[in-house]
């Protein structure tokens, strides 16, 4: 038999010929990211090792740490401490920035058990129009809401922690006291002089209002107190006075710091306190609201 199946001696055009060479070295930039996870990698393993982190049951999944990674790297932290407070929605832990400087850090959890009552804060809210219902989009808003508004009451000349950077799920802020030695809720100090202190407080109910916000959680739970100043923390469910409910959330803030300082023996009363702050107030308009709080948002960060 021959075996002449019709092929030819002829090579040119083989399968395979109309395909480029595909280069697989290395670059640099495969070697740079290569070494980048690899930090990651084992940053992220030193702080899941850590006692208290070990202890937490929810707050830091594998996006919280690489925000507190890209925090690191951009100079805002330099070290996690022990926590402060530990809450259903968050935990507060002291820290280190990057020049050794005390700070604390505020970690919201992604799997928040109060997301729903979040969520109804953010809703009717002009900076959060289009707000996804998910419990990511919500929690994430919720910081990027906290800074802002620390960033507002600050410049209202309300005293609060001072906010410092956000990214994700993770605020980094003015530490208020020194590490192993955190500011004192009002609620568990014997207050001196009642009434300075309710005509501070009322000041700073009034300079909210005045910028267009209300607090929404104000008592003597959310005020701490450090070397004899009252500062305002936990402003995360601040509203704007353009909030469907903001007018009972600020009745409930006067009734609630009047009826303690009056326990205090203060002269003080709730409907006195809710007069004083309307008759001396201004809030924003809606518009510059929702112009001046859009620009001073931090982006939303959903990596």
């Amino acid at each position: 038999m021959s075996g002449d199946y019709g092929l030819t001696e002829e090579t040119e055009g083989a399968p395979g010929d109309e395909f480029e060479e595909i280069d697989v070295r290395d670059t640099e930039a495969d070697r740079i990211a290569r070494e980048q996870d690899r930090e990651f990698a084992e940053f992220r393993k030193r702080l899941k090792d850590t006692e208290q982190f070990k202890l937490d049951d929810g707050a830091f999944d594998d996006a919280t740490y690489a925000a507190i990674y890209k925090l690191v790297q951009d100079g805002h932290l330099g070290a996690m401490g022990g926590p402060i407070s530990t809450g259903k929605e968050a935990n507060v832990y002291e820290a280190l920035d990057g020049e050794g400087g005390d700070v604390a850090t505020k970690v919201y959890r992604i799997n928040a058990s109060n997301f729903k009552q979040m969520r109804d804060y953010l809703e009717g809210d002009p900076r959060f129009e289009g707000l996804r219902g998910d419990k990511k989009a919500v929690v994430l808003s919720w910081t990027r809401k906290e800074f802002s508004n620390l960033q507002r009451a600050k410049t209202a000349g309300v005293r609060v922690p001072e906010p410092l950077a956000v990214q994700r799920n993770v605020l980094v802020m003015e530490l208020i006291g020194r590490e192993g030695d955190a500011a004192s809720k009002l609620s568990d100090v014997t207050v001196e002089n009642p009434q300075m202190a309710y005509e501070v407080v009322r000041e700073y109910v009034r300079r909210l209002y005045d910028a267009g916000l209300v607090h929404g959680d104000l008592s003597e739970y959310n005020v701490v107190v450090y070397e004899g100043e009252l500062v305002v923390i936990d402003v995360g469910q601040a509203v704007t006075v353009h909030h469907p409910s903001s007018a009972d959330l600020l009745e409930r803030d006067c009734r609630n710091v009047a009826n303690f300082f009056a326990r205090q023996g203060a002269d003080a009363d709730p409907d006195d306190l809710l007069t004083y702050v309307r008759e001396h107030a201004n809030p924003r308009s809606e518009e510059d609201t929702e112009a001046g709080e859009r620009d001073g948002m931090a982006p939303d960060d959903e990596a």
